[in-house]
């Protein structure tokens, strides 16, 4: 088998994180991974070419960005206990592109991300990250469902 020395979890910060989370701090700790905990803030709709009044974008994405590293620093301590060998990132863009990126960059041994398990018109419509991920990422990939 092949060594498993870096692991990915890709997180947003639903139920569905925290059990992945559980899945790869378990896998981590076997066989002595570092853990790279990546929360992608999806990029909202630029209507920078439209009329709204009262709106700072520049202010609307610095509170998003200071929104998601409160969340991180929340979720961290509690999710990691003593588990020491992890790092964090935060990125903007595309979920599903930026896990992947991040993956590559880092030449990961595995990705382990939560599935929200959408259906119909739900899947549809907001179409499935962790879908994406399993079908172009090149290492293996652990997707953790609700039970």
């Amino acid at each position: 088998m092949k060594n498993i020395d870096k692991i990915l979890l890709a997180i947003d910060f639903s139920d569905s994180s925290q059990h992945a989370c559980e899945y790869a701090l378990t896998l981590a700790s076997q066989f002595n991974s570092k853990l790279l905990i990546l929360h992608v803030i999806n990029e909202p709709v630029d209507l920078r070419g439209f009329y709204v009044p009262h709106i700072s974008f520049d202010r609307l994405e610095q509170e998003i960005e200071e929104g998601a590293r409160k969340m991180m620093d929340q979720f961290v301590p509690k999710a990691m206990g003593s588990f020491t060998n992890f790092e964090t990132c935060i990125v903007s863009g595309i979920p599903y592109d930026e896990i992947l990126k991040k993956a590559d960059d880092e030449n990961t041994s595995m990705i382990i991300l939560g599935t929200h398990g959408r259906t119909g018109i739900d899947h549809l419509l907001f179409g499935s990250t962790a879908e994406r991920v399993v079908r172009t990422a090149k290492c293996p990939v652990l997707t953790v469902r609700m039970s």
